[in-house]
């Protein structure tokens, strides 16, 4: 990687303000104090290292995670300046850690071209939310340290030795009466340090967990950039073309994008703004869309697969089965709030846009067979679109002439306030029945469903506007699907899906959270998704007020609390429960609809990346990847024939 040359010393550092309040709100600085704020910490500390690695300087970045929750994390770029700084009167390292938004990313006179750590608060927040803090740097010939306890500096920076070469180990220990654990999940941080390595071409992350007697260990070094990103998320998937279409362009706003087309029909695009993964997209987005629209409209017009007489294809009709990774380096972005998840640079679009325009144009020219299959799939997709449409307009005006009446056998509730209301989708007839009787009618609505659903994993829209499964979910829960869908116009705040505690009961729940994914993701991410608890056994004495438990753990529990009682074990009659139609409207209420007593699962989305590739391999076409999951899982499995 070419190296930005810019001095990066003293006069690089800038500081905007002392470091007051991180303590007393954490939250304002590193999102929450749960366990996803403790993998920010840890996540604030490696980007520093990728900046390094940015600007040309840093190949190897080490994360360890120590006996005890201690983080330790080493890089080789330049290391911390170690010289007095000219304004704070201490050394530039203790300045960049006990100063909030001290760092070398301010500017245009800063240390880097660009930067994934924009607000500078990284370090210090670290080190104010942290026990104790070890920083050592290697710069100028000198190994140095200093040491700080909950953010105060304990040990100013001290030359301790001579070192060769440059870098810096940072090893912290979060602060247990700020967080609600310490325990940090491997695989989180493995994935998030894999997504990086993609991002960053060459760089090498290594990650190591020393807790158990059995170490785990993960190197990643991508040397295909994105190409490698790319064809990671399409491995459970039949691809159109074997190589991803590459575009990279270097200069003022530098742009790197990997595209490939599957068989699937979902559209799987990830945009990244110095490594900051933009969820909401923003204007690297919205270049990248019109290029590709334009691009395939004007190359299926001029070779004729588009005649006069057809309508241009539709930016939907041309996304259908596309997994693309763009990834832009913006000098100064403007991100969309504090949490960086939308790209607000007006001028990206036009660099975006003009870029894919130039490059794919040239691209579909060289390979003329990997364009006509892309565009085969986005006509077909352009007709199945249109076969939607009516269908849509059909469903419409069918839930528009039913309003009193509302789809299928959906007992409504009185309550018409969001807010209040719910859903509970219900697997039979029987145990609609059942729940139809148990529940409170004022906010508790029921949609019995029967017989096995449609995998939208393999289907498009037109097939599921007119399947009959699925049509009286789209209708009750309102809103519309896919790109119509509207949050603002869900009839119930909670959308409960009610299914036997057996394999075929598992396998109905994942084919309504296949759909609630592919077609009403914002359900899901809105956090309107729920699934309910039904229990596994009911214990029963005479004279005893029946006791229910939703787990194995919970049965074996509740046997040791009565023999405490003296009520032997064998004196209990115990009735396992294989279906929710065995429990009486009593018993369902009590157990699974009472919200003072229930259990709800609220089902999120953290990682769109990993839900995709879950549902795909579980839901899609490619059989072997399936089977290999379950061959490498199965030993995990409790209670199969639940």
């Amino acid at each position: 990687m070419e190296k930005y040359e810019h001095e990066y010393g003293a006069d690089q550092i800038q500081v905007l303000e002392g470091l007051e309040a991180v303590r007393k709100r954490p939250g304002m600085y590193i999102g929450s104090t749960s366990i996803r704020g403790l993998h920010h910490l840890v996540y604030e500390i490696v980007d520093n290292g990728v900046d390094e690695a940015l600007a040309g300087y840093c190949t190897e970045i080490n994360v360890v995670i120590e006996e005890g929750n201690v983080i330790s994390v080493t890089d080789n770029g330049r290391g911390i300046p170690v010289e007095i700084h000219p304004k704070t009167k201490i050394s530039t390292a203790e300045t960049v850690y006990t100063v909030l938004h001290a760092g070398g990313k301010f500017g245009g006179d800063s240390g880097y071209k660009v930067s994934g750590g924009l607000h500078g608060v990284g370090a210090s927040v670290v080190n104010a939310l942290s026990n104790w803090t070890e920083v050592t740097i290697k710069r100028d010939g000198g190994l140095y340290q200093m040491y700080f306890e909950k953010g105060k500096t304990i040990k100013k920076l001290e030359r301790i030795g001579d070192a060769t070469g440059t870098g810096t180990k940072v090893r912290f220990l979060a602060d247990d009466t700020i967080f609600e654990s310490l325990n940090y999940e491997y695989e989180v941080l493995e994935k998030r340090f894999r997504e990086i390595a993609f991002l960053t071409k060459g760089l090498k992350i290594t990650i190591e967990d020393k807790r158990e007697e059995e170490p785990k260990k993960a190197e990643f070094c991508y040397e295909g950039g994105l190409n490698s990103f790319v064809e990671y998320l399409n491995k459970n998937k039949e691809k159109l073309h074997k190589n991803p279409i590459y575009i990279e362009k270097d200069g003022e706003v530098p742009v790197e994008i990997a595209i490939q087309y599957t068989s699937s029909y979902s559209e799987n695009i990830y945009t990244f703004v110095n490594n900051i993964n933009t969820i909401e997209g923003g204007t690297h987005l919205e270049g990248f869309k019109r290029a590709l629209t334009k691009v395939f409209n004007d190359y299926a017009r001029s070779h004729n697969i588009l005649k006069e007489k057809d309508s241009n294809l539709q930016g939907e009709d041309i996304r259908e089965g596309i997994t693309a990774v763009v990834s832009v380096k913006v000098k100064e972005p403007q991100f969309e709030g504090q949490t960086k998840t939308k790209l607000g640079n007006s001028e990206v679009t036009g660099v975006v846009q003009s870029m894919v325009n130039e490059a794919l144009s040239t691209f579909l020219e060289e390979n003329p067979n990997v364009a006509k299959a892309i565009l085969e799939k986005c006509i077909s997709a352009s007709r199945a679109r249109e076969a939607a449409r009516k269908a849509r307009e059909l469903v419409r005006k069918k839930s528009n002439l039913e309003t009193s009446t509302l789809p299928g056998k959906l007992a409504d509730c009185s309550s018409k306030n969001p807010d209040e209301c719910e859903v509970y989708i219900v697997e039979g007839d029987s145990a609609g029945g059942s729940a139809k009787q148990g529940r409170d009618r004022k906010f508790q609505a029921i949609l019995p469903l029967w017989g096995k659903m449609l995998n939208v994993e393999k289907a498009r829209a037109d097939k599921i506007y007119g399947n009959d499964k699925l049509n009286p979910v789209i209708i009750a829960v309102g809103g519309g699907i896919g790109a119509d869908f509207d949050i603002t116009k869900i009839r119930y705040g909670k959308v409960i899906i009610m299914a036997d505690a057996d394999v075929d009961g598992a396998h109905i729940r994942t084919l309504l959270l296949t759909f609630f994914f592919r077609y009403m993701r914002p359900l899901i991410e809105n956090g309107n998704v729920y699934l309910a608890q039904p229990p596994l056994y009911k214990l029963a004495k005479k004279g005893m007020k029946d006791i229910y438990c939703y787990t194995d753990e919970d049965l074996e529990k509740s046997f040791e609390e009565l023999e405490e009682k003296g009520i032997p074990r064998d004196s209990v009659s115990i009735q396992r429960y294989k279906g929710l139609g065995e429990m009486n409207p009593e018993q369902l209420w009590e157990t699974t609809m009472d919200p003072e007593k229930r259990t709800l699962i609220k089902v999120t989305m953290d990682d769109a990346i990993k839900a995709d590739e879950i549902f795909t391999l579980l839901m899609g076409d490619e059989v072997e990847p399936r089977r290999e999951f379950i061959q490498q899982n199965a030993k995990y499995v409790k209670n199969l024939d639940i």
